[in-house]
């Protein structure tokens, strides 16, 4: 983040990863289409427009579920890598679908097919006449500036913490979908089948995020400060070589790595997407986190030129066998003289 900025180079595993996604999204659409064709008065562009709105709203349960299946198995970690190009196409899927459907039921209006839209006026009977395309419409505009903004580019100049509150909203986005979804269904054609795959998504999406987190809220159980106010992390032992064990020390999560006889304990907080670096390993000599690779000099903190990004380090030492941390973390890239391995 800490480097000039260049058009967005594809290398061979983007488009593979690029052409696999275009593919699917054409064979779904395709065979939904088909599908949809075969049922009596449907039309190629009443089908097109249900096939759109249905593939962005699986992708993005897609998306949603990438993250806490990474944190509950490190085999899922290769989809989390160009996530955010699912969530681009996503968002392009949904603005098609926003702009047919638009288009299709209200380009015959008398005023502007989009004002036509944002003039509906909810009816009496709650959910039967209530406009849901407001609900999609509020969704998208949240999609859309997701989507805008999520070149690293942006992560850089908002900040990491303004980055990712933003990217937050996806939930919100979720559940205005998912209302969209459900009294544009029970308004159109209602059955149980639609229902049940609906409960099925949201509860896929919830389940796997209360699982994940549940296992991250009994990882994150604070160490409790001896009398000289240093805190018990571990044994020297329990880390093996090249990789680090992970703590809370002072409200914080740290990461401690052993590396060529040496003990060093950095913030276990990627300052790229808060990924966990105390899942990370030592690689050429650095900190490599394990979302997207971004690197830090154990001792200091410090990416490795040209890049500058820094993050807290701790002081670090052995006491017999026990490895020990101050609480008191020091300022972003101070270096401080490792612990060493008898």
């Amino acid at each position: 983040m800490s480097v000039h900025y260049q058009a967005v180079n594809w290398n061979r595993q983007k488009r593979l990863y690029d052409s696999s996604i275009a593919v699917g999204c054409a064979a779904f659409l395709a065979v939904f289409t088909g599908l949809s064709l075969n049922r009596e008065g449907a039309t190629l562009e009443t089908s097109l427009i249900r096939g759109l709105g249905a593939l962005a709203f699986i992708l993005l349960h897609v998306i949603l579920c990438i993250g806490p299946l990474a944190r509950l198995d490190r085999r899922f970690l290769p989809l989390l890598y160009n996530r955010r190009h699912l969530g681009v196409t996503m968002a392009l899927v949904a603005l098609a679908h926003a702009t047919f459907a638009t288009l299709q039921y209200h380009s015959a209006a008398d005023v502007n097919p989009l004002v036509s839209v944002l003039a509906g006026a909810p009816g009496t009977h709650f959910p039967t006449a209530f406009p849901f395309e407001w609900l999609g419409m509020a969704a998208l505009v949240i999609l859309l500036l997701m989507a805008a903004t999520s070149h690293d580019f942006w992560l850089s100049v908002l900040t990491p913490r303004v980055w990712k509150t933003l990217h937050m909203a996806v939930y919100l986005a979720y559940g205005l979908l998912v209302l969209h979804v459900a009294l544009g269904i029970h308004q159109a054609e209602p059955g149980t089948i639609t229902d049940i795959l609906l409960l099925a998504g949201m509860g896929a999406v919830f389940g796997l995020h209360l699982s994940a987190g549940i296992r991250e809220w009994r990882r994150d159980r604070p160490s409790e400060p001896g009398a000289d106010g240093w805190v018990e992390v571990c044994a020297v032992d329990e880390i093996p070589e090249g990789r680090a064990r992970g703590a809370v020390i002072g409200g914080e999560r740290v990461a401690v790595f052993r590396y060529d006889g040496k003990v060093s304990c950095v913030s276990g907080v990627c300052r790229h997407q808060n990924g966990p670096l105390a899942e990370g390993r030592i690689v050429d000599g650095c900190i490599t986190c394990p979302w997207h690779g971004y690197q830090y000099l154990p001792d200091s903190g410090t990416s490795p030129p040209p890049y500058n990004d820094v993050i807290p380090t701790y002081d670090v030492r052995i006491v017999g066998s026990r490895v020990f941390v101050d609480p008191r973390a020091h300022p972003p890239g101070t270096r401080v003289e490792p612990a060493r391995v008898a």
